[in-house]
């Protein structure tokens, strides 16, 4: 198929603005689009004159932001409606506007695909701070359809993206269900109402030990490696996973890191959105290690692995991880002599038990949602490949 420059469907690069100091602006910053969702989720409201130097490029309804800064994350979204105020975004984004014949659904799209990601962080420039120009984003090849194709292919593409929206939030209702489960059983565990005694992390563990440093393999060459990035809020996500020899070459025991079912996760070096989270292992029906800045940790009788994951997603737990941890330039961590003394309020187990029976009957409607969401996502990237690949 024939392919153009994504600029030849688009006006002129949008003007940079100049108001009255005092001049009430909208402004939408990178970290206002969400890299999932593909939405701006708000935008700070103050004076033109209040206003950070790259807020600078007018934006409107209709108006497709792509962010030029760390491209692999693709923090791009569609400006669905004009703000109270004048729209400013910015100038860390590349502000596209489709010409009059062509669906800005269609733009839109294609800087969502893979074939677009892939272009943009092949010309990326800058080791720490990855970037492209303008230029680049408005020199990226998109195939060249009819309007009426265009209006088709996002028609379709919009469908099934909003069953996507739709499953995400009933897994998220599902969530919510599941923590105002927690509070009902156990209050706030910032107040303790109900007066449960206060132990350590080392009372409710017998086990932790950090995994094993390599410089892994994209290629399945004997067994899955667990990251830090594949640990998310309470769950795993293996979108992207690495792998290592059965056999290690430098002749540690593998075995040694192997996972088993109910064995906790802990990020201890990290970013600092990343730093503490936890999650459970649950058996996948293949032998899996984890990397070297996890702790693995395995919970005494006391402490039910649900109530666990759930509690290390709690305030309680955050605000007391925050006096451990040790900030760095790229990385934070913790030390393991100072994540054991952490508190954690402990009810008696058969509460415990109750919390995870729930939990249980929440994660069977998670999985038949979770498995629906992951088929309609296969098929929309499948559909991405087909239009834009």
């Amino acid at each position: 198929m024939e392919k153009i420059k994504l600029g030849d469907l688009c006006k002129p690069s949008g003007r940079q603005i100049k108001e009255d100091k005092d001049t009430l602006i909208d402004y939408i910053d990178i970290s206002a689009v969400d890299n999932e969702t593909k939405k701006v989720t708000g935008y700070q409201t103050i004076t033109f004159g209040e206003s950070p130097s790259r807020a600078r490029k007018a934006v409107k309804r209709g108006n497709i932001l792509v962010s030029t800064v760390r491209p692999n994350l693709n923090a791009v979204a569609l400006l669905e409606e004009d703000t109270p105020n004048v729209s400013v975004a910015s100038t860390g984004f590349c502000v596209l506007e489709s010409k009059d014949d062509v669906d800005p659904r269609f733009i839109f799209n294609f800087c969502k695909s893979k074939p677009f990601i892939d272009d943009m962080v092949s010309q990326a420039t800058g080791a720490s701070y990855p970037a492209v120009s303008d230029k680049i984003v408005r020199s990226a090849l998109i195939p060249k359809y009819s309007y009426q194709e265009q209006q088709h292919i996002s028609n379709v593409l919009d469908k099934l993206a909003g069953i996507i929206d739709s499953r995400r939030i009933e897994l998220q209702k599902l969530d919510n269900l599941i923590k105002a489960r927690f509070v009902e059983l156990f209050g706030d565990l910032m107040e303790n109402p109900l007066g449960w005694p206060v132990m350590t992390i080392a009372d409710v563990s017998t086990f932790l030990k950090s995994g094993l440093s390599r410089k892994l393999s994209d290629d399945d060459i004997g067994l899955p490696v667990i990251r830090s990035g594949n640990i998310q809020d309470g769950q795993f996500i293996f979108d992207d996973v690495k792998y290592w020899y059965i056999d290690d070459p430098q002749g540690a025991n593998t075995k040694d890191y192997i996972l088993n079912d109910g064995d906790v996760l802990v990020n201890f070096i990290n970013s600092s959105s990343q730093i503490g989270k936890t999650a459970i292992y649950r058996d996948t029906g293949r032998d899996c290690i984890y990397t070297t800045n996890i702790f693995r940790m395995k919970l005494a009788d006391n402490c039910n692995e649900y109530y666990y994951n759930w509690f290390a997603m709690s305030d309680y737990y955050y605000r007391h991880l925050q006096s451990i941890i040790q900030p760095a330039v790229n990385q934070a961590s913790f030390t393991t002599v100072n994540f054991l003394k952490l508190p954690i309020p402990l009810p008696p187990k058969e509460k415990q038990g109750e919390f995870a029976d729930f939990v249980k009957q929440v994660d069977k409607s998670k999985v038949a949602l979770q498995k629906a969401l992951d088929e309609t996502q296969t098929l929309f990237d499948s559909l991405m490949q087909k239009y834009f690949g």
